[in-house]
């Protein structure tokens, strides 16, 4: 989420955070937009905010947490020229201070030096060490030439990663998970879209600034308990095997908001909790109430 000089006022905008898997020809295969044919077939994620002459006006323009690229061609001109002329660009965080990624990998760790062997079940924990023996093997042939053109190795890339996952929490291994398939690997080294525009603002001399704390973008996942964390992580770590013989595409989520990058929002934003699960099942409502209660725009 990207705001463009307006005081006092916050929209959020939940991006790619959680992952979802379906078996190649799945029925429930999320339906695709027909592609933009024009300026006009695009939608902008932009919000005006006007005020009384001579101040500008202000804006809010939504982003999605992917590679730029993928949906920078979706982003209309009038988007653009929003970005470019506005003097002021606030982000959701400063991903360009070292600081707050700092803090952003500290929040993702078990508290007291706790470790994923000594809580999770015997059973998950093996099932993740041998996903990620598998995943740090097939690495290599994953990536492109031009990641490797670019000083990008495997050894690397699978720590920068999965580095130190045995301390991470539940929930955000579970994320880490979903982030090392081949499509998500190929990608790696783009900036995502609130990274790049971040970049380019500073590029253009622009005043740039955050109107997120990281404790406020990490309270949502690690407010939950023990048990709904690994109610999350089963489904996850069942599709393993079928993800490791190619029978499953592995995750979807990021791959359905590139595609309805030029759709309407309500499309975009068919997300489904810690994968295909019975709706009826208590413990969805429990954990979607809790993200809806902490996602609620204020």
């Amino acid at each position: 989420m990207m705001r463009l000089c307006v005081p006092g006022l916050r929209l959020f905008l939940w991006s790619a955070l959680l992952h979802s898997v379906a078996p190649r020809g799945a029925r429930d295969r999320p339906r695709q937009c027909d592609p933009p044919q024009s300026q006009g077939d695009m939608n902008s994620f932009l919000w005006t905010v006007r005020r009384p002459p001579p101040l500008p006006p202000a804006y809010l323009f939504g982003t999605i947490h992917v590679p730029y690229t993928r949906v920078w061609d979706f982003i209309p001109d009038a988007s653009k020229r929003a970005f470019r002329g506005s003097p002021n660009v606030f982000f959701e965080l400063d991903l360009t201070d070292p600081l707050t990624i700092s803090k952003l990998t500290s929040c993702q760790l078990l508290p007291h030096g706790g470790s994923l062997q000594s809580l999770l079940p015997r059973d998950l924990y093996r099932r993740l060490k041998r996903h990620l023996d598998y995943v740090k093997h097939m690495m290599p042939s994953w990536m492109t030439a031009d990641q490797r053109g670019r000083g990008l190795y495997a050894d690397y890339l699978f720590n920068a990663i999965a580095g130190n996952w045995e301390r991470k929490r539940p929930v955000w291994v579970m994320l880490m998970v979903n982030s090392l398939t081949e499509w998500d690997v190929r990608s790696r080294g783009t900036p995502v879209l609130d990274l790049y525009l971040a970049q380019e603002a500073e590029r253009m001399g622009k005043r740039t600034g955050a109107v997120e704390r990281v404790e406020e973008q990490c309270h949502p996942l690690n407010g939950l308990n023990f048990s709904q964390a690994i109610f999350c992580l089963r489904p996850t770590f069942k599709t393993l095997p079928f993800i490791r013989a190619g029978l499953i595409q592995g995750t979807i989520l990021t791959k359905t908001l590139v595609s309805q990058a030029g759709c309407d929002l309500i499309s975009l934003f068919h997300i489904r909790l810690c994968g295909p699960l019975p709706s009826r099942d208590a413990d969805v409502h429990q954990v979607s109430a809790e993200f809806l209660r902490d996602f609620t725009p204020a």
